[in-house]
This record gives C-alpha cells, structure tokens and sequence, in this order.
C-alpha cells in the first residue's frame, strides 16, 4: 500500500515537563484532538535527523486503556516522519524493561538495530476509560531519555505548529506475529509484529540461573505465588515460571493482562496487592491454608516489585540489599563482581 504524508495544522499545549517517567495524564487528556500527536511530534522533532529518517523505533507498553489506539498514531506519525520500520511486541505489549531488552539486543532479519522507543505506560497508576494514560521516550542504550532531551521535548510542545501523519495508512493487526510492508514518499515503510516475550527471555537466560531455579521450584519443600495485578507482567509470568521453569500454573495470580488492570490498582504494595497479600498468610483472614514460602508482584509495566515471605513482607530496601549480599555467587550475570545497586 502507497500512503501520502499529511501536514496537519495545530496548536501548541502547556504539557507537563516530561521527565524519566514520561508525560502522565488522565485518558481524557490524551483522547482530546491532536494531544498525543502533538507530544509524538514534538519528539521527533527534538532528536536528531539519523535517529529518525531510516530509523527503527519500539513502540509498546503496559496494554493499558487506550495503548492500541495510540500504537496506531505512532505508527501512522513513524511513517510520515520518514522512519524506515516499527517494531511492536504482540498486542502492544512489552514491559519497560522488556523494551530496554529489545533495544539493546534485538537484530532484525535484515541487521536493523532499534534506535529508541515509544513506551506508552503510567507506571503504578490505574488504567481504564476516567484513569491515566502515559507516554515516554527511551533511547539507543535502553535507557530513559536524559534531561536535556526532555527539555526540547518540552519546548517543543509550547510552539508547535503542526505534526506529520500518514493518516490514511490501513491499521495494523497488531495481535498478529508478521510484518506488514508500505510504500510512501521516503521509500518502504514496514512494521513488524513479533513474540512480547522472546527477546526479555533470552537476556533472563543470560542473567539468571535457569536450572538451578527449576531445582528449586520442583521441590516439595518450595512454594511460591505471583501476582502480575494484571498488568504487562503476565505476558511473560506463563512463558518464563511455567514453561521455563516447570512451576505450577496455580502458582500465578491475576496474570492475564487488562486494560483496566481488572479494575485494580496495578501498585505492588500491602494496599493494592490484596490477593497475594491474603495468600502469603499476611491478611485479616485466616483460611487456615498454609502460605507459600515467596511471593512477589509487579506494578503495571513491570519494572518495580514487592517482595514477600511466608506471612512477613520484605521491604524493597531490604529486597535490593539481599540480592546485592548473593548476587556474586548465585546470578551469573553478576560473576565477576557487582558494581552498584539501585
């Protein structure tokens, strides 16, 4: 398919200065005329020409309320500004550091390497029709864009005056591993639908011991509990705890991903994680179930945690200084010594 690029003339908007966490706000917010392609616009305009024309961007996320819509404009955006191919994870969904894995290690069957990516996600916040939506730029190394990136976004957004938008380009099924080719004025255009888990996968192989996990899951003396609260997580909890590491599907709560988090809040603390709270023998009930003997949850895109024990909760502090006291001798990744801890 020949599709033609539009110039569509708009007005700038006071945004919330974009920082790590990118730029959150209500769904209304966003659904509103020209608000996310204003912002989408305003960061092409704010990298530099080789991270663009010819590029390969990331675009995915947490699958919240309005992400598959936003792919779609992104991907319509992509190809106007002259961007040679978008990669997206089946269904729009990838964990932030799931995109920070695909970035930094996925090659395409052409050699193609990503060169920055689109995460639509609002953290820990709630998804729905009234709740949040989020947008965020990551860069070549994975990594969140730096300040001095933000503040042109930011600008940008002040005195914008049009954006550039393939507008007529056909949707893309994005529930569909496969790629998807166009013609326009800079030459082909494509976008690749591919596994969300794959590539995350692999680099857990390459960070964690896979076997000594599936030892110690297969024990009888071992239970555990996962809690994705319904959020990105779920999309890699079957693959990597019950294919990977031969644990039992019961093992898993809530893993099936929502744009509505279930009507939940996708914050993995004592508040919100209520269910996996009550199993790990911490709730106001008593079942009389013994608990597992670890839990754990993630929060919406998946890049924090909380931790639990057998009717006691591990503090996220304490969480980090456990693995930095066995990171050496039990991660592979961290054999050769351990360098720092966030």
């Amino acid at each position: 398919m020949v599709f033609e690029v539009m110039k569509v003339p708009t007005t700038p908007f006071e945004g919330q200065k974009p920082g790590t966490s990118g730029l959150r706000k209500k769904v209304k917010v966003f659904v509103q005329p020209h608000y996310l392609q204003n912002f989408v616009q305003a960061t092409f305009n704010a990298l530099t020409p080789e991270k663009v024309k010819g590029a390969t961007l990331v675009v995915s996320g947490d699958g919240r309320y309005f992400s598959k819509d936003a792919v779609q404009i992104i991907i319509k955006m992509s190809a106007a500004n002259g961007v040679r191919r978008v990669w997206v994870g089946q269904n729009g969904l990838l964990s932030t550091p799931a995109v920070s894995a695909v970035i930094r290690e996925r090659v395409g069957a052409d050699g193609s390497k990503a060169t920055g990516a689109f995460i639509l996600t609002a953290s820990h916040n709630p998804g729905g029709p009234n709740e949040d939506f989020g947008i965020k730029y990551n860069m070549e190394n994975g990594g969140p864009a730096p300040e001095a990136l933000t503040d042109k976004i930011f600008e940008n957004t002040k005195t914008i005056k049009e954006y550039l938008i393939a507008d007529e380009l056909r949707e893309v099924d994005i529930s569909k591993i496969g790629v998807t080719n166009f013609s326009g004025p800079d030459g082909p255009f494509d976008v690749e639908v591919f596994d969300s888990a794959s590539d995350y996968v692999k680099l857990m192989r390459s960070i964690f011991d896979f076997e000594l996990i599936r030892k110690l899951l297969s024990s009888p003396k071992f239970t555990f509990c996962y809690d994705a609260l319904h959020g990105v997580a779920g999309a890699y909890a079957n693959r990597i705890f019950v294919e990977e590491l031969g644990a039992q599907q019961s093992s898993l709560l809530n893993c099936t991903p929502k744009e509505d988090f279930g009507g939940g809040h996708p914050d993995p603390n004592l508040t919100y994680a209520k269910e996996l709270v009550e199993r790990m023998g911490l709730g106001k009930s008593n079942s009389g179930v013994e608990p597992p003997e670890f839990g754990a949850a993630a929060d919406g895109d998946a890049d924090r945690n909380m931790i639990l024990g057998k009717r006691f909760f591990v503090t996220p502090s304490d969480s980090v200084a456990i693995i930095a006291a066995n990171a050496v001798g039990a991660i592979p990744y961290f054999s050769s010594g351990l360098k720092g801890v966030a």
